[in-house]
């Protein structure tokens, strides 16, 4: 039998609870098409694995100083980078590091290899939980996310994607026949402002969208908006999505995802500095009931 393509996995998660109904095993998929100020994922933009030194877990003690004949080392103020350079074997430094600082950002796994992790939690799915691919853009290692969804579906496995859909509409049909539940972003119904938030604009988007939602697979749609402080989160955003989507299908399935700010540990931690201010808080209930009360205002009835 012949084993599956490779795919980059940058993070793993076993017993999540919002990524899907029930527990869900969630695997993270690096590489993005999107480039959106507010990423809670930055450590999964690039589809290229790099090696990375993690400022929480660097204890200086200075043995990859020490080693470093590559000069892929570089000290700053308060803080250690290492530098990503294609020729360099960087297997010494991730062994010499006694704290686990030095790391490649993601690993390569086969869809045998991954199916045997899931099933490992397959006893905890009873209660509608199952496995859900997120990312990154899933989408973007198309050929191996139908490979392993087949095994999860031959395996009784229920599954679940989250995408952008920010990928052309032919390798959207592909996936379709395969996943139970597929979550979908519709961050800006603003084109201009749509390319402003996440670098692209939103046609191709809004065709994905159109196309989901007559198709057979509607009801396996749930349409998401992540309530970004001062981006997305408006009135205007969210009361023209709702009628956009209930118009074209009115039984739509409809998300609102509160702001999440624990994504800025990662850009510390990464060496970068967070695009948005990091002292915004998340919306409180009160905040996201009148959110909600805009939705069904606009014609969504089926709130998720």
């Amino acid at each position: 039998m012949e084993k599956s393509k490779d795919a980059l996995v940058f993070s793993i998660k076993r017993f999540a609870l919002h990524d899907g109904n029930g527990l869900r095993t969630t695997i993270f998929l690096k590489g993005c098409n999107l480039s959106c100020v507010w990423c809670h994922n930055p450590e999964g933009i690039e589809l290229e694995r790099k090696i990375q030194l993690s400022k929480k877990k660097c204890i200086n003690c200075n043995r990859c100083v020490e080693i470093d004949t590559d000069n892929v080392i570089v000290q700053k103020e308060k803080y250690k980078e290492i530098i990503n350079k294609i020729d360099v074997d960087y297997k010494k430094y991730i062994d010499v590091c006694p704290s686990g600082a030095i790391d490649y950002d993601s690993k390569y796994y086969t869809s045998e290899e991954l199916l045997e992790i899931v099933l490992k939690d397959k006893v905890f799915f009873k209660h509608g939980g199952g496995v859900t691919l997120s990312g990154g853009e899933a989408l973007l290692q198309l050929d191996f996310v139908i490979d392993f969804l087949k095994k999860c579906n031959e395996n009784n496995i229920n599954t679940a994607l989250e995408t952008a859909l920010n990928i052309s509409t032919d390798k959207l049909k592909k996936v379709l026949p395969y996943v139970n539940t597929l979550y979908c972003d519709l961050k800006e119904i603003d084109l201009d402002k749509h390319y402003r938030f996440t670098g692209v604009k939103n046609k191709l988007i809004l065709k994905n969208i159109e196309y989901l939602l007559t198709s057979k697979f509607a009801e396996n749609i749930i349409i998401r908006t992540p309530l970004i402080p001062n981006h997305t989160a408006t009135k205007e955003n969210i009361s023209k999505i709702s009628r956009y989507i209930s118009d074209i299908y009115p039984q739509v399935k409809y998300e609102l995802l509160n702001y999440n700010p624990l994504g800025i540990s990662k850009y510390i931690d990464l060496g970068k500095k967070y695009p948005l201010k990091d002292n915004i808080p998340m919306f409180s209930k009160i905040e996201m009931e009148e959110f909600k009360d805009i939705a069904r205002l606009n014609g969504i009835t089926n709130l998720i």
